[in-house]
């Protein structure tokens, strides 16, 4: 039996949001990038727009407006992603680290997409009844 999720941090998406942004902080500290303010500080913001994004849609308390943020929580993970593409390619992080925070932040991405199907039929589920 799962546990009802009361706040935003009993989301799994939002924990696994929070545990990738912790590992972009450190990783962006070392070497080369953390002297590329301006890709240390996209990369940062992205994935604080990720975990910010789930927090923020949860708490606005509707269904529609939640799917709205999880929207663009997916998106920034996206946008996070890709600037892990452009580390990979000047060389700030090796493969293996690549390789990591990339299975990472697909995986967040997957379970906010997910989560976002379970909101978007919840909506459908509540607008058919109306």
């Amino acid at each position: 039996m799962s546990k009802k999720v009361e706040k935003f941090e009993d989301l799994i998406a939002w924990q696994k949001a929070r545990k990738l942004t912790g590992r972009i902080y450190k990783t962006t500290n070392e070497g080369n990038f953390a002297r590329d303010y301006s890709l240390k500080d996209q990369i940062r913001r992205a994935a604080v727009s990720t975990m910010s994004n789930i927090a923020e849609g949860f708490e606005r308390g509707g269904a529609a407006e939640f799917h709205r943020f999880l929207v663009m929580a997916k998106g920034s993970c996206a946008e996070l992603r890709n600037q892990l593409y452009i580390a990979l390619d000047v060389a700030y992080i090796p493969a293996e680290a690549f390789d990591s925070l990339m299975r990472e932040a697909i995986e967040v991405g997957r379970i906010i997409g997910g989560l976002r199907a379970s909101v978007q039929r919840q909506r459908a589920k509540l607008e058919s009844t109306n």
